[in-house]
């Protein structure tokens, strides 16, 4: 995943000045009242799931997708492991897994019919558009390899980093299933969802090339 520097990490705190001339002595810091860490979040879901609905707003075939992969994603991460205390960023990192198609023209995200060769390489940029909205937020550090990594294949034949099988992060293998098992359940503008009998044996045959085949029997056993 492309890097980024301390110093751009921290240019979002400069702005966070007190009024001119005050500093805070011993008395405002014995009254400050600083958030939770939960009350902090609370905040940082409800802004993060603000901008899941502008993304909607732009693109009618993720209404309430974003919300379901989150859910579920959180749900198999548990089943495989994944430690409580990382939840939230796995929590986070699915609610914005499409975040990038905001970069994506929208004669393309609309279109009824089959993409192009050319217009295929511009959606598969939005992972990249994901990572320049959200890496200079240190917040969402950890949420990353959600948005960054989840188009990426246990084979090797994904994008936008070509990584294969257990390079690909953990959570990012797991958001790929339930993407996929939400899509495929799902109304697009090219066709009618898929019957549960009918995803189901296609998540299935694509275990071990597309997808973990660990991530996939612990998929099976959970819904």
């Amino acid at each position: 995943m492309p890097t980024i520097t301390e110093h751009q990490d921290l240019a979002g705190l400069k702005s966070l000045t007190l009024p001119a001339g005050r500093d805070l002595d011993r008395r405002d810091r014995s009254t400050l009242i600083l958030p939770t860490s939960d009350e902090c979040d609370r905040v940082c879901h409800f802004t993060l799931a603000g901008w899941t609905r502008v993304l909607e707003q732009h693109d009618n075939e993720t209404e309430e997708h974003s919300q379901r992969v989150s859910s579920m994603t959180v749900q198999l991460a548990r089943a495989l492991g994944v430690r409580e205390s990382d939840l939230v960023h796995v929590r986070w990192g699915a609610l914005l897994h499409d975040i990038g198609k905001m970069g994506v023209p929208e004669h393309i995200l609309f279109k009824p019919g089959k993409l192009t060769e050319e217009e295929w390489a511009i959606m598969r940029q939005h992972p990249r558009h994901a990572f320049e909205l959200l890496a200079h937020i240190p917040m969402l550090q950890q949420a990353l390899d959600i948005p960054y990594y989840h188009h990426e294949r246990w084979d090797g034949n994904g994008y936008p980093a070509g990584l294969r099988g257990v390079e690909i992060p953990l959570a990012a293998r797991a958001t790929a299933v339930i993407d996929v098992w939400d899509a495929l359940k799902s109304d697009r503008p090219y066709r009618k969802a898929w019957p549960e009998e009918q995803a189901i044996t296609y998540i299935r045959a694509q275990s071990g090339t597309h997808f973990d085949p660990q991530v996939v029997d612990v998929f099976f056993q959970m819904i």
